[in-house]
């Protein structure tokens, strides 16, 4: 289906055509190698004998005859299942369940892989999350390594988390010739609502309950099995994926282990069966991510005030499919997208409230009718984006899809686009003598857009906490933390800093945060200029910042910078990396060679090509 490109709105397609005309070389060698790929025909017919008795040789009777005679297509099964991850506990009996309904649509589907699958909750804060980031790139390289066998037609990617769905898309896209389509696991259900959760972490950085009763509250959020309930990362992968169309429609919110959800991972199978180049319905993944489906996944990150890790993964994902978008993009597009959503961090609500009150297929529809999604969007459905503007269910037993509720069931979480709770998407480009960053001011008030105080620099979030504790922070102040960028350490989040920042803002005072390094997906209410490229490890202007410096951090006109005189901001010199810390322990040793070659952030910090 073709869609008027009149529908779609001016910015919209002013943005799809500047990024079009950008990716012109890379995308068309990417889309001529995913061809040649093609062109090699059914992928087992290459091998030899003894690749493929290799290749099949521990499998069902049954299976084993039918990729002897390569009459029924083989689904590969990319998994980054295990079970102390919750989002990714319920994936266990995913497998089985896919291969029975692979088998009832007349194929055969494989476990093709494992990936790793790292938990930000569980190493926030901890040596570990400086190999948080480049885990990404490993989980691709994993993906690339389970595909790499060449004897598969489609594949399904499990995955739900932070960097486990970028990585899982970025390394399946280097296997663009076969269809793809993505199966996520469902949120938890509901717990400590999330204002209380903040309030308690904010008591306990004050010194006000102990570690008891942080725990209890802890334990009461992340109770079960499935995603996290906050609008995080994790949470963020699945909106895109689904306005990507990777998913099944209306695949991403539904809980684990529940009729709907093993019914929907059913139907992913079996299309994964269907539209394979077996047959007549072939829609490879190079087809489905293309300019258009790129640019209605940075309208549904700002539509929702999704995580602001996405200015890093959607580039990173987007560049491997010979796709180039920069920082301008999302800011252009953030301009005129209007936010729909108020979920924690960005409203007090979680997920499955979003869910109930409609949720994608809701939030689709809106979007679409207001002419901010690109309604022709190749989805694995093979019928354009609408499909998705409708919500799973299921009739007496049976898998439908009905339209999407006609209001929203509740305001407060979900708007239409004619009544948003901001007209724009609530994520901006700053610039300046600083260098380029990004804030996402969705949950930030008003009052906190514009801040201009002086600059207390540190080295490690550590070190700020210390200080924190000692008050030498209350007072107005500009935060900065450098030499946590890629290359520097990997760049962890730096979501341990909330609560103590969060403390001195509600207690009046002028305070933000600049940093080279990254915030959580659930970056909040502090204004927080994050990403700042160039790192300092690479030179950028962020090591010329001295204690004392009046920092301006201004969301309305786009601008930060270091308020020092032009002719002694040139003379500073920038400093050395004053600790090797992050050499060694914890693994870090193994991602020394991914830390030396990683892009800044508005590359996509990847460090694969």
């Amino acid at each position: 289906m073709t869609t008027n490109s009149s529908l779609v709105h001016r910015q919209v397609r002013a943005v799809t055509e500047r990024i079009r005309e950008r990716s012109t070389p890379g995308r068309a060698d990417y889309l001529e190698r995913m061809e040649a790929a093609r062109r090699q025909g059914s992928v087992r017919a290459g091998l030899s004998c003894t690749n493929l008795a290799h290749g099949f040789a521990a499998s069902d009777p049954t299976d084993k005859e039918a990729l002897k005679l390569m009459r029924w297509p083989n689904v590969a099964i990319v998994s980054a299942y295990n079970d102390m991850l919750s989002a990714h506990q319920p994936l266990d009996n995913y497998p089985a369940l896919i291969k029975r309904a692979a088998r009832e649509a007349g194929a055969v589907a494989q476990f093709a892989g494992g990936v790793p699958a790292m938990c930000d909750g569980v190493t926030q804060g901890q040596p570990g999350m400086e190999l948080s980031l480049f885990s990404r790139d490993v989980i691709a390289m994993a993906t690339g390594v389970a595909l790499a066998h060449n004897m598969f037609d489609s594949a399904l990617c499990l995955g739900v988390c932070d960097k486990i769905v970028p990585g899982l898309l970025m390394g399946a896209l280097a296997f663009g010739h076969l269809p793809v389509i993505f199966v996520p696991a469902g949120p938890m259900p509901s717990g400590v609502p999330n204002k209380e959760k903040a309030r308690i972490r904010q008591l306990y950085a004050e010194g006000k309950v102990g570690r008891d009763a942080l725990l209890e509250s802890e334990a009461g959020s992340y109770h079960s099995a499935g995603t996290c309930t906050f609008y995080g990362t994790a949470n963020s992968n699945q909106m895109l994926m689904e306005v990507m169309g990777l998913h099944m429609p209306g695949s991403a919110f539904v809980p684990p282990n529940t009729p709907l959800r093993d019914a929907l991972t059913a139907a992913a199978a079996q299309r994964a069966a269907r539209i394979t180049a077996l047959g007549s319905d072939y829609l490879p993944l190079a087809r489905t991510i293309d300019e258009k489906a790129v640019v209605n996944a940075i309208v549904g990150l700002l539509a929702t005030g999704g995580s602001t890790n996405h200015t890093m993964h959607l580039v990173a994902m987007a560049r491997c499919a010979g796709i180039s978008i920069t920082w301008d993009d999302f800011s252009d597009l953030s301009a005129v997208v209007p936010l729909l959503t108020r979920i924690y961090p960005n409203g007090s609500a979680d997920v499955n409230r979003f869910q109930m009150a409609g949720g994608m297929a809701f939030l689709i529809r809106e979007l679409l009718g207001s002419g901010y999604l690109h309604a022709d969007s190749t989805t694995v459905m093979g019928a354009g984006l609408r499909a998705y503007s409708a919500e799973p269910w299921l009739d007496e037993g049976r898998l439908s899809w009905r339209p999407a509720p006609a209001a929203s069931g509740d305001l407060d979480v979900l708007r239409p686009a004619d009544n948003p709770f901001s007209a724009h998407g609530g994520l901006k480009l700053l610039t300046g003598n600083l260098g380029r960053s990004v804030i996402k001011t969705s949950a930030m008030k008003a009052e906190h857009h514009v801040v201009e105080a002086p600059a207390v620099v540190f080295e490690d979030q550590g070190e700020v906490i210390k200080a924190f504790k000692e008050g030498r922070l209350s007072r107005d102040c500009v935060v900065v933390v450098r030499f946590q960028g890629p290359r520097a350490n990997g760049m962890p989040e730096l979501h341990k800093l909330t609560p103590s920042l969060a403390s001195l803002q509600s207690k009046g005072f002028q305070v933000a945060l600049v940093t080279d390094g990254r915030m959580s997906g659930a970056s909040g209410s502090v204004p927080a200029a994050i990403h700042v490229t160039p790192e300092v490890l690479c030179g950028g202007a962020l090591g010329r910042v001295r204690d004392g410096d009046i920092i301006r951090l201004d969301c309305h006109a786009g601008v930060l910078e270091a308020q020092v005189p032009e002719d002694l901001w040139r003379q500073r010199e920038l400093p050395a990396m004053s600790h090797l810390k992050n050499e060694y322990g914890m693994g870090r040793e193994l991602f020394a060679s991914l830390r030396r070659v990683a892009g800044d952030a508005e590359a996509g910090a990847i460090s694969l090509m």
